[in-house]
């Protein structure tokens, strides 16, 4: 779920949903979390995130405990990535140890207008950890690269030919479940939100602000309405 420039630059915020559940190598270092005292930005958007941030971070690791199987690393690490620069985006990654870490970049912070905002797309980060996204991902990329190169074998192709497949049905692969992903990550972070004592509602209207990425063949991530509806079924039961 790799990003959760300003909204206008619209396309920015639409960061938080295109990379959060791309396949990212394990890290041995992360961010560094931004202290509330420092000028970054907007002081109000980093004292937002660290105040969600200390409400909802044992919550999010209790309900990943209670979720995942035995041996699954649920001491989240959630951090800010320090470069003014980089643009908005929320994701999940892995240290080489398994620990599993949610990063912000500032961007995204200066687009969110409330607490609800923030504790929604957090939810939705770890939601994805939960899940087991990532290695999900992984394989059926590494799955549709072999098909792909066992494809061009058959047909004759030389060894360009085979690259060529397999770079495709890795492609390929890694999209097939991305939309089920997206929409799970939306329904549990919408509970973590909750149990948190957020309105995941109120923080799913970030999806009115960003461009819709509609329902594209292969796409990434399904339109921003089947997400606010995924939402709000999840919300009514609880």
């Amino acid at each position: 779920m790799n990003r959760f420039a300003k909204l206008a630059a619209t396309t920015g915020a639409l960061a938080l949903l295109t990379a959060c559940v791309t396949p990212t190598e394990p890290t041995t270092s992360a961010p560094q979390t931004v202290p509330t005292t420092q000028s970054t930005g907007s002081g109000v958007s980093v004292s937002r995130y660290n105040r969600v941030v200390a409400r909802m971070e044992p919550i999010a690791e209790t309900i990943c405990r209670n979720r995942v199987r035995t041996g699954v690393n649920c001491d989240f690490k959630i951090v800010l990535d320090p470069d003014p620069n980089k643009p908005s985006n929320a994701y999940q990654s892995l240290e080489s140890n398994g620990r599993p870490v949610l990063t912000f970049t500032q961007a995204i912070l200066q687009d969110m207008r409330n607490d609800d905002e923030v504790a929604f797309v957090l939810g939705h980060e770890a939601a994805h950890h939960i899940q087991g996204h990532l290695a999900q991902v992984r394989g059926t990329a590494t799955i549709g690269a072999i098909a792909g190169g066992a494809i061009a074998v058959l047909l004759g192709g030389g060894q360009a030919a085979v690259d060529i497949g397999s770079n495709l049905g890795g492609s390929v692969g890694a999209r097939a479940y991305s939309k089920d992903h997206e929409l799970e990550a939306d329904a549990i972070g919408a509970r973590i939100a909750h149990d948190s004592g957020y309105n995941a509602l109120r923080g799913a209207e970030f999806f009115n602000r960003i461009p819709d990425p509609g329902d594209r063949f292969l796409g990434s991530h399904p339109p921003n309405a089947e997400r606010i509806a995924t939402v709000r079924r999840a919300v009514a039961s609880f």
